[in-house]
Parts: C-alpha cells; sequence; structure tokens
C-alpha cells in the first residue's frame, strides 16, 4: 500500500498555520544515531545502500557516521571505509559525529565538511559517557570547535539529557540553558536539544525552548520512550523550531544510556508535517520502502508506527 492510496494528506496540500514553520528541515540520523544501537555490526556495504536511499528519498541532511573509537561504538568501527565509499550528492550534507581532538584529526584526513560534537547537560552523564565533569567536557570541546571553525567546517553541537536524566531525575530548564548556551558560544553553530531517554512532554519542551529566548539556532532530537516524540516534536514546532532529527524507521536508542529507546521515526515525523501543511522534501513512499528495506536487513519489523500501517 502507498502513501497515496491511503489518502496522505499531502495529496490535498493545507494551508499552514501561522504559528507553524513553512518548511522544516529533517536531520537524518538513521545511519549514525540508529545503526550504533545495534547488537551486531551492519555491513558496510549495507551501511553504504542505505545512505543512498535516504538520499532518494530527498533527505538532504544525513548524519553518516561517528569517529569516536571503536571499542566505544564498534558498530561504527568502519567510519573511514563508509565515507570513502559514499557516494557524495549536492544539496546532500553527510555530517558526522566527532567526539574529541583524534576524532576530528580523522574527519579531516576524510574530507569531512560538517561535524557534530555531543555534550552533557548533566553532571552524571557527563562522567559516565565523557569521563568528564561537566566543566570538564568544554576544555575538551573547545579546541576540536576552535580547530573545525578554523578549517572552514560547520559545527553542530548535541545537548543530551536535556529533560531528564536516569541517575539525576528531571533536569532543570535553567541548567540546560545554562550549557546549550556554552556550547552556542564555543561556536556551534545549531544546537540539537536532545531527550536521551524520551521521559520529556510538550510542556516541559516549550519551557526549555521558551528559556533560550531566540530559536533559531536550535533543533530538537526526540526519543519514543513513552510515545511523546511527536507531541514534543509538535510543541517545538509551534515554539518556531524548524530542524527536527529523526531516524528512518525509529532505528536508534543509546549506548551509554540503557533505558532509552528509539528515536523519533523519520515517516511518522513525515506523515505529521504533511497533515500540518509543513514542507519538508522528503518523498514518503520512498522513505517507507527505505526503512523496510532495512528492517529485513536486521531481521526484525520497522519500529515506526507508519512504516508498518503502509508496508505490514
Amino acid at each position: 500500500m502507498t502513501a497515496r492510496e491511503v489518502g496522505l494528506p499531502a495529496t490535498v496540500p493545507l494551508p499552514t498555520r501561522g504559528d507553524l514553520p513553512e518548511r522544516v528541515t529533517i536531520w537524518e540520523v538513521g545511519a549514525r544515531d540508529g545503526l550504533q544501537n545495534e547488537d551486531t555490526v551492519v555491513p558496510v556495504e549495507t551501511k553504504l545502500e542505505f545512505l543512498d536511499r535516504l538520499a532518494d528519498a530527498g533527505l538532504s541532511v544525513l548524519e553518516a557516521t561517528s569517529f569516536v573509537h571503536p571499542k566505544w561504538v564498534p558498530q561504527l568501527a568502519d567510519a573511514e571505509q563508509l565515507l570513502a565509499g559514499l557516494r557524495q550528492r549536492d544539496g546532500v550534507s553527510y555530517p558526522v559525529l566527532v567526539p574529541n581532538e583524534r576524532g576530528l584529526d580523522r574527519a579531516l584526513a576524510a574530507g569531512v565538511r560538517h561535524i557534530a560534537i555531543f555534550a552533557s547537560a548533566t553532571e552524571t552523564f557527563a562522567n559516565r559517557n565523557l569521563n568528564r565533569s561537566l566543566d570538564e567536557q568544554f576544555a575538551m570541546f573547545d579546541p576540536v570547535v576552535t580547530r573545525a571553525r578554523a578549517e572552514g567546517l560547520d559545527v553542530r553541537g548535541y545537548l543530551s539529557m536535556c529533560f531528564g536524566d536516569p541517575w539525576e531525575g528531571p533536569v532543570a530548564a535553567e541548567q540546560v540553558v545554562k550549557v546549550g548556551h556554552r556550547l552556542l558560544d564555543m561556536g556551534c553553530s545549531q544546537l540539537s536539544l536532545g531527550d536521551t531517554i524520551g521521559v520529556a512532554t510538550p510542556g516541559q519542551v516549550e519551557t526549555v525552548l521558551d528559556g533560550f529566548g531566540s530559536i533559531d539556532a536550535l533543533a530538537v532530537h526526540f526519543h519514543d520512550t513513552y510515545g511523546q516524540a511527536l507531541a514534543n516534536t509538535l510543541a517545538a514546532l509551534r515554539c518556531g523550531v524548524s530542524t527536527v532529527d529523526s531516524s528512518a524507521g525509529g532505528l536508534g536508542g543509546c549506548p551509554y544510556a540503557e533505558s532509552a529507546t528509539g528515536n523519533l521515526a523519520t515517516e511518522d515525523l513525515v506523515w505529521m508535517l504533511d497533515g500540518l501543511g509543513v514542507r519538508h522534501g522528503v518523498n514518503l513512499d520512498a522513505l517507507a520502502d527505505t526503512s523496510a528495506w532495512m528492517a529485513e536487513q536486521l531481521g526484525r519489523p520497522s519500529p515506526s508506527r507508519v512504516v508498518r500501517a503502509l508496508r505490514g
């Protein structure tokens, strides 16, 4: 069954409400954040086909891999091989995650032009994920951002545990805003606020976003542990956010936070955006085909409700 056959809202374009962005950039993280959480290593050839299919579906930002040490994330140990085999396309960006200066060295050697760093909003997760205190993480990231910007690279900052931490509980909005501004002041062009364990609710999302004042440099990254990812996304859109992270087929979690389940599924996001009349540039049928294909490669059904509805 195709989206058109079930009456996809995009077939009859709807007017965009005044409190929503006219267009949303979908930051696709399936190839990195999705596959890094797999129990087994996905062959690099499969990853390359996955990225090609996602680009064919119209996604313009595809986070390709990570230069985290293979000891910690063996699923992405093939980063150099993947980037060497990647078919670059005009109008498509392929950011990579870089944890430290050694990772930046590898990224520069591979010709990467867009990187992301991964920071924590809480003390405990900084210690567990980065082996640094909350303040010490900035000393680690500062030379990475400074060097990357000097080399002409764009730098995104991920901020994890923005709404709840499995060890510390609810996270104060003031804490998130304080840490987030340090990353922006350091030189990150965009800050992605992560609900790493999927505990956020729409009111909490609005409170955190309101705390930043300006929304222009903010993106959101929701997990669906409690089934709130779409509701939280809609709340963020109504606050003015226009970049949303998602993962094809709902793949992913967090290897350092056991309670984290899959990311917001890109298909579910696209279905909602179509219904709202918000442009995004993605072909839902091609995307659903891609996620159904990847589910076959992984040997399990797709978590995405829209993929299951369209592809059975």
